[in-house]
């Protein structure tokens, strides 16, 4: 959903390259690429225009600051009002709180809260759940499986019916955490009886906050769900799940207008480490091509340990099969590369898709294949001939092909990294120019 709105998004900006005049024409062309992106991922058409005019009245009436292309000045507008569109990021406190999480059947709600519980331990705070899912049959076992993988106390009792009772018993068991989140039940519709359990258990836990998780791919139906559960219970905070699918989720996106909070997480992926703080000038700094820097180095310091990486090495023209091996599980660690390069500020530049084809065990087997080769031939991979391929397959107990396919993909990866050394640099300076001003 992401790379197909933020490639129409980046192809609707691309048609201002070279322009020095900025003319109403060529503002009206992009106002239109913009809304057929916008509306094509199930953005509220009425916000949509409300953007569109703010940036053909921004771009028309707007001086350029100087120095500034005009590329770069309507870019800055497009940035500025997607913004305003995705609403201002919520602040994550790591003080004692209770969190109370809503949402329909099917939305993801239970997963969240474990990444959630997750997210929270990995700042170091002390996080408990309740499971108060009395409804969806194996809630309990579900949450309970994902917390004990992660070492997250978990209090719920299958016995029970009420999960007013429960969450009573909870509240005591529970008693010494600093972050307490209650996954409470979902139906397949807005009943009355799972509006009024909510409001209920709302009062019983004095709920620091009220999340409302909602799928990315419910589209505009999410702007009645949001308003309902808002009505019940004032929700300050949206968590929206499956924003890797092919969902077009720009309903999900603009139905936080209904509840006047802010997006709090996106979920990115199935792994209970899928979970991003949402902040939108990053968010859409990424959309439009310019990176996310900030989300990668917290990326960074989370996943990796001291020494595992070397920026110089990436960027370097001396990236060699030693390099790639150090940082293959560092890299694996932080995620799918292709999550990771999208926080990089690459403008228009579109890395090859093999260079992105990075999945665990295809990584596994490269270290295997790797493990087989000599140190001159991890420092210098242009000395494996032939029969060189043949025996590092044989000691590998792999084929020749998987050899060459690891030889290619070292080169597609240090061709890529040195690109970006270069890179865009007025992209570069742009994002730096936007993130002072953010």
């Amino acid at each position: 959903m992401l790379e197909s709105l933020g490639g129409n998004l980046k192809d609707a900006l691309k048609k201002l390259a070279g322009k020095t005049v900025i003319d109403k024409a060529a503002v009206d062309e992009l106002v239109k690429d913009l809304q057929r992106a916008l509306i094509q991922a199930d953005v509220n058409v009425t916000q949509v225009m409300q953007l569109s005019q703010a940036i053909k009245h921004r771009s028309l009436e707007e001086e350029p600051p100087k120095g500034t292309t005009v590329r770069e000045h309507v870019l800055r507008i497009v940035y500025e009002e997607l913004i305003q569109l995705v609403g201002s990021p919520v602040e994550i406190s790591l003080s004692h709180q209770t969190i109370l999480m809503a949402g329909l059947q099917g939305s993801g709600k239970t997963t969240s809260v474990a990444k959630i519980a997750r997210y929270f331990q990995r700042k170091g705070t002390k996080t408990g759940v309740i499971c108060a899912d009395t409804f969806r049959p194996g809630a309990y076992n579900q949450i309970k499986t994902l917390c004990d993988r992660i070492h997250v106390p978990c209090y719920g009792n299958p016995e029970e019916e009420d999960a007013r009772v429960i969450v009573r018993q909870g509240l005591s068991h529970l008693s010494g955490v600093d972050i307490l989140i209650i996954d409470t039940q979902g139906r397949h519709a807005l009943e009355d009886e799972l509006i009024q359990e909510i409001i209920d258990l709302n009062d019983i836990t004095r709920a620091t906050h009220r999340w409302l998780v909602i799928d990315a791919a419910l589209g505009q139906q999410a702007r009645e769900q949001a308003r309902r559960f808002h009505e019940a219970i004032g929700i300050d905070g949206v968590i929206i799940t499956k924003m890797d699918g092919t969902a077009k989720g720009g309903g999900a996106l603009s139905a936080v207008g209904e509840t006047g909070s802010g997006i709090v997480f996106v979920g990115m992926g199935e792994t209970i480490e899928d979970l991003e703080w949402f902040d939108p000038p990053g968010f859409i700094s990424r959309l439009l091509g310019m990176g996310d820097l900030r989300a990668l180095a917290e990326r960074v310091q989370e996943s990796l340990k001291e020494d595992e990486i070397d920026p110089n090495a990436l960027l370097s023209g001396k990236f060699t099969l030693r390099d790639m091996y150090k940082q293959l599980e560092a890299v694996n660690r932080m995620g799918p590369l292709k999550q990771v390069m999208s926080m990089l500020p690459l403008g228009g530049m579109d890395l090859p898709a093999e260079a992105l084809d990075g999945t665990a065990s295809k990584m596994e087997r490269y270290r295997i294949i790797m493990d087989s080769m000599t140190s001159k031939e991890m420092d210098d991979p242009s000395v494996i001939s032939g029969s060189r391929v043949h025996r590092i397959a044989r000691g590998a107990g792999g084929t020749p092909e998987e050899v060459r396919e690891l030889l290619k993909y070292h080169k597609t990866m240090k061709r890529a990294f040195k690109g970006l050394k270069g890179g865009d640099r007025n992209m570069q300076r742009l994002m730096k120019r936007f993130s002072r001003s953010s």
